[in-house]
């Protein structure tokens, strides 16, 4: 019998993946239903689904049906799948840095500094509320830091896939936004990199982190190195699906590596996507079939985070906080995006559509968030509240877009009656 155990969690567990994707497609046929980008079907459905149906079930049905040992199997898959995908975002962040320009140093600056203060205000009215639910025992500085990078943060694959919806990848907005948000994401990651740092509180665990940090690093840069053999790159031309096995094996070892002194293996994967040679027609299939594994894995993230981070949380969170967090979030980024736009020389109504798509967070924030809290710094109220912020930005973006476009054209022209109408009516004067 004890020989069946590991095939008996083997086939739990596919029957979760089965269940979790299933969920993910629900979601994204709902999400393009109604206009939205398929990602914020997949978060509010896998974010719900666990509290729901812990609420539904209880929670020894619930414990029956998803034990603790398929619960930390969920969640290493869901781990594989984030650290896969963000591998290739990494990439493809470092692959369109060289878009910058005057305008777009402008609108970055202006999307990102005014965030990180109103993140700073964010975390200055949870210190003031001192509820410890809320604010957790993170070092000030940390804490502060974290939730300013959480509210800078613009998606860039999300917004890539909202400019391509509407039309605007190649315009010029379109194109300014996108080059914007890879410099803010890029600066979030180093700022985020220094908040984890800086949650060692002592000399020791700061020197820790740094190491896990110089591991990181040194496998990344054996990972550069390795995919520049010329024998390596025969190899993967020969065999690009057994390249993308052993690549993405080499990304979880420097993820779980870099995760076993006190960082994120997030911040891992970052590092392997970030060395990984930009303008290689070799590689770039290899990462591409990455960042689809990944993609298809990252749902397991959302359930799992719905059930072990924001099960409790909802009865923690409140009404002042929420509306704080999105008030503080809409203004960062709306009247900086708007500035920042102005000052790069854009006109007014492009302006505004620039800072309404800077306001997109979408699953960006989600890692980022994951970060801070598998980190220590992060609450599961605050993460709750920050995930909800994410959520209606991102889906707040096509609706305002729309607005802005309905504006610019203005109120139709009044019809003229039709000369034959006119006639019937016993002719004109």
């Amino acid at each position: 019998m004890d020989s069946l155990q590991p095939l008996g969690h083997a086939a739990h567990l596919t029957a979760l993946l089965a269940v979790v994707l299933l969920l993910a497609r629900a979601g994204r046929s709902a999400a393009r239903r109604l206009r939205q980008p398929e990602v914020i079907g997949e978060i509010v459905v896998g974010l719900l689904s666990g509290p729901i149906v812990l609420r539904l079930l209880g929670q020894d049905t619930f414990d029956a049906v998803l034990p603790g040992s398929a619960l930390e199997a969920l969640k290493y898959v869901a781990k594989a799948g984030l650290v896969l995908f963000l591998v290739g975002l990494a990439h493809e962040l470092r692959a369109r840095s060289g878009a910058e320009r005057r305008a777009t140093l402008w609108l970055a600056a202006g999307s990102l500094v005014p965030p990180l203060f109103a993140g700073a205000l964010l975390a200055g009215f949870v210190l003031l509320e001192d509820d410890p639910a809320v604010r957790g025992d993170a070092p000030m500085p940390a804490f502060v830091l974290m939730v300013a990078v959480t509210m800078s943060i613009t998606a860039v694959p999300v917004l890539a896939r909202i400019l391509a919806d509407r039309g605007m990848s190649t315009t010029s907005a379109g194109r300014l936004a996108l080059a914007a948000a890879v410099a803010i994401d890029s600066v979030g990651w180093l700022l985020c990199m220094l908040a984890i740092s800086l949650n060692a509180g002592s000399v020791t665990g700061f020197l820790h982190s740094f190491l896990g940090l110089g591991c990181g690093a040194a496998g990344a840069l054996a990972v550069r190195y390795g995919v520049r053999v010329p024998a390596v790159r025969r190899a993967c031309e020969l065999r690009p699906r057994t390249a993308t096995v052993v690549l993405g094996a080499a990304a979880l070892a420097v993820a779980l590596t870099v995760e076993h002194f006190g960082m994120t293996a997030i911040l891992g994967a970052a590092l392997v996507g970030l060395a990984i040679p930009t303008g290689d027609h070799t590689w770039t299939p290899v990462v591409a079939n990455l960042t689809r594994a990944g993609r298809a894995l990252v749902p397991a993230f959302f359930v799992v985070t719905g059930i072990t981070v924001l099960n409790q949380a909802f009865t923690q969170l409140s009404w002042a906080l929420l509306v704080t967090t999105l008030v503080l979030a809409c203004a960062g980024k709306g009247i900086g995006g708007y500035l920042g736009a102005r000052l790069g020389g854009q006109p007014r109504g492009a302006s505004r559509r620039i800072a309404v798509l800077m306001n997109s967070r979408g699953l960006t924030e989600l890692i980022v968030l994951q970060a801070g809290f598998s980190a220590g710094i992060l609450t599961p109220a605050l993460v709750l509240a920050l995930t909800l912020m994410a959520v209606v930005t991102t889906a707040a973006t096509g609706p305002l877009l729309g607005l802005l476009d309905r504006g610019a054209r203005g109120p139709e022209p009044a019809r003229t009656p039709e000369p034959v109408a006119v006639a019937a009516e016993g002719g004109t004067r």
